[in-house]
């Protein structure tokens, strides 16, 4: 064997080299788990189409409005003097109220009854008229605003006051008194007179007034 052969011999790489190995990306699957619905069983849904028109719809907030509802705007056809009255809640105590509009000037109610039953004290306004004892009751099924100026407030039955006065013959003076009627413009005077006292009796002022609603505007 020649030189030349067994230096080509020794240089031949015999090693057994491995085989590549190739790591192939796969992307992941991923099963979306469906929650249980109620909505979706036919016995559920069954139910529901049922009764749907019997649902009742969450209650909205309560306002100020709806804890004291004579709040507000007032109208009246039978009342000239006092066409158009505002009640506001006075900002220190939530059971008094501030009426304006009325001739006799802006007035003061005390909530005597929930939710619209108003004592009118006997009060020197702003404007330093003298104001008799009164009621003023609201009706919010009618949204009707009842007030009268000039009769005591009655605890037991505060209705009461608005009920007709009687007239003069109606009225029995007790012994020594005799009855006087005096009929001015806009007022019957009755005095009952005993000796030489008088007393005289002022037609109680009488309001009956429908609230005005607000309106909502519309996009």
């Amino acid at each position: 064997m020649s030189t030349l052969s067994i230096t080509a011999s020794a240089q031949t790489d015999t090693t057994v080299k491995p085989t590549p190995v190739t790591t192939e990306q796969t992307t992941p699957v991923t099963t979306e788990v469906k929650r249980w619905d109620p909505k979706n069983n036919p016995t559920v849904a069954a139910i529901n189409e049922k009764y749907k028109d019997k649902y009742v719809g969450a209650k909205p907030a309560t306002t100020t409005n709806d804890i004291f509802p004579v709040l507000g705007q007032y109208e009246s056809s039978t009342n000239a003097d006092a066409a158009s009255v505002s009640i506001s809640l006075d900002p220190e105590n939530k059971g008094i109220v501030w009426i304006e509009g009325l001739p006799q000037g802006k007035v003061k109610a005390m909530l005597r009854q929930s939710p619209a039953t108003y004592k009118i004290p006997a009060q020197k306004t702003e404007d330093g008229k003298d104001v008799a004892e009164g009621t003023a009751i609201y009706d919010k099924d009618t949204k009707t605003l009842s007030m009268v100026i000039g009769k005591e407030y009655n605890v037991a039955n505060p209705q009461s006051v608005f009920a007709p006065e009687p007239v003069a013959d109606e009225l029995v003076p007790a012994e020594g008194e005799k009855l006087v009627v005096k009929k001015d413009k806009d007022k019957t005077k009755v005095k009952v007179k005993k000796d030489k006292d008088a007393v005289v009796k002022v037609k109680p002022w009488m309001y009956t007034g429908t609230k005005i609603e607000p309106t909502v505007a519309s996009n």
